[in-house]
């Protein structure tokens, strides 16, 4: 039912929102702001436009901002931005969010169980899902409240799948999309799942007028899942002249058609271009120059976070291997390498940093002088180090086992202050954009990946230059605001959006 209010015209849900409080030990709540193509975008289509943000309180200081707000938090923290926090009950918040988005939904889009162990799927994971759906319910509700009639919904990732189906079903009269930012599971692996769960899953992203996603191989294993999980309930269709869709008739829902888009996130030029000769950045450079011992040496850098799915561990083995088969580059190189950690309140993640930390200590006892310490590890997350170490990479290391696109892939290239080689894996979303000028890799080789490094190092400085001022282009083809808004208009302005089948 549409709230008495006029509602807002333009909405974006997710989990996490535009901003995040501390709460200090006298009760005082402090306001941090981030950034990314979330916030580019609605920025980008003006205050005029009666945009909201619909999010989960993630923390207990969000949860006090909650509290004192109503959860419409105050403008002045939110950088003008309308934003709709919920307090969704931490218990559910977790159980939907580490249970099921982050160690099932994540693990599976990301291929990354051992199979012979896991998953299980028992009574535990059940209580998890009905979280889940609790949670997905609770955005639903809240965006059918807050939209104004014929108003345009997009709703973030694999935390809120089920949003667009019951949303649908709470207001029909709603554009909807849904945008994937992971990769998207292939049929087969997909069917790991309960065949309940495949059913709800693409049920509920089919109820969205869009299913965006970052590449077309995600897109497509999108669609093959869907004829997977529902049969003859579905068909996909990818004409040759016009924009692929699915048409899907379960018989829990009413029948759809879902166009298919794709909306490769890209780079922010302006912004990182800028951001990175401000005086604290220049500040880092003379601290990385020191520890790496002069200009001289070269230097290969990777900026992730300690997500299992970056595949840091076996890019310090294959460093390892470049200099046990290339000694040539003893003490003429050093690997930058930014773990941040991530998702310590999970086992499996706290062993995985531990063991990036217990490596790259090897490598340097193993092959380490007095003069020279073969990696330089950093794990404290400071953005303004990352654009210096941007600004002095020879060669970029980005080997993902698996990723949705993988933006520093993009960022480096367009930062890098004397060119540098793009060292990629053909599992990153972004080799569709980035392949032609990248060195590409198989992320599970060890040695071909140490050749390749040794082929980047050697690379001359004119193809260098070349290679990463076509990279750059190819990165910087659609910024986020631009994204955003194309995802936007697709959805408005789509003659072939439709809420029925043809």
């Amino acid at each position: 039912m549409v709230s008495e209010r006029s509602g807002a015209q333009v909405l974006v849900a997710s989990n996490r929102g535009p901003v995040s409080y501390a709460l200090a030990a006298d009760g005082a709540l402090s306001a941090k702001r981030g950034g990314g193509g979330l916030v580019s975008g609605l920025s980008a289509i003006g205050p005029g436009s009666d945009a909201l943000w619909v999010c989960a309180a993630l923390g207990d200081g969000d949860r006090e901002a909650v509290r004192r707000s109503g959860g419409a938090l105050d403008p002045e923290d939110t950088g003008g931005q309308r934003v709709r926090m919920l307090d969704i009950p931490a218990e559910v918040h977790a159980d939907a969010y580490n249970g099921v988005a982050n160690s099932v939904l994540w693990f599976v889009h990301h291929m990354l169980y051992q199979t012979p162990l896991e998953p299980v799927f028992d009574d535990r994971f059940r209580a998890q899902w009905a979280s889940y759906e609790t949670y997905n319910a609770a955005f639903a509700e809240a965006l059918a409240d807050a939209a104004a009639p014929s108003a345009a919904v997009l709703v973030q990732d694999y935390h809120l799948a089920l949003v667009p189906g019951m949303l649908r079903d709470r207001r029909p009269d709603l554009r909807i999309a849904h945008f994937s930012h992971t990769p998207w599971a292939p049929p087969e692996y997909f069917a790991m799942l309960p065949d309940d769960v495949q059913r709800k899953l693409t049920v509920g992203i089919l109820g969205a007028d869009r299913a965006n996603f970052l590449t077309e191989r995600w897109a497509r294993a999108f669609t093959g899942c869907c004829r997977q999980a529902l049969g003859a309930d579905c068909d996909a269709y990818w004409p040759s002249d016009g924009a692929p869709y699915v048409v899907s008739t379960p018989p829990e829902s009413t029948p759809r058609r879902t166009r298919i888009g794709v909306h490769g996130l890209g780079a922010d030029a302006d912004f990182l271009r800028e951001r990175a000769h401000r005086p604290d950045v220049e500040e880092r450079m003379a601290t990385l120059r020191q520890q790496i011992g002069g200009t001289d040496r070269k230097t290969i850098v990777r900026v992730d976070r300690t997500e299992l799915s970056k595949n840091i561990v076996r890019g310090l083995l294959a460093y390892r291997r470049l200099l046990a088969d290339h000694p040539e580059w003893h003490e003429r190189v050093v690997h930058v390498a930014f773990a941040y950690p991530s998702r310590q309140d999970l086992a499996v993640y706290r062993e995985y940093t531990a063991e990036v930390g217990r490596l790259a200590e090897e490598i340097n006892a193993e092959y380490g002088t007095a003069d020279w310490q073969p990696v330089e590890l950093h794990v404290k997350d400071d953005f303004a180090r990352s654009l210096a170490a941007y600004r002095l990479a020879d060669v970029a290391l980005v080997n993902p086992i698996r990723d949705g696109m993988n933006l520093v892939a993009k960022e480096i290239p367009v930062v890098s202050d004397h060119g540098c080689a793009l060292v990629l894996s053909r599992e990153a979303g972004a080799y569709a954009e980035l392949g032609k000028d990248a060195l590409v890799i198989n992320p599970y080789d060890i040695n071909a990946t140490a050749e390749a490094l040794h082929t980047a190092l050697s690379m001359e400085y004119g193809e260098r230059a070349e290679r990463t001022k076509r990279l750059a282009a190819a990165a910087t083809a659609l910024p986020p605001a631009q994204w955003f808004l194309d995802q936007l208009d697709a959805l408005k302005t789509d003659p072939a959006t439709s809420s029925s089948a043809p």
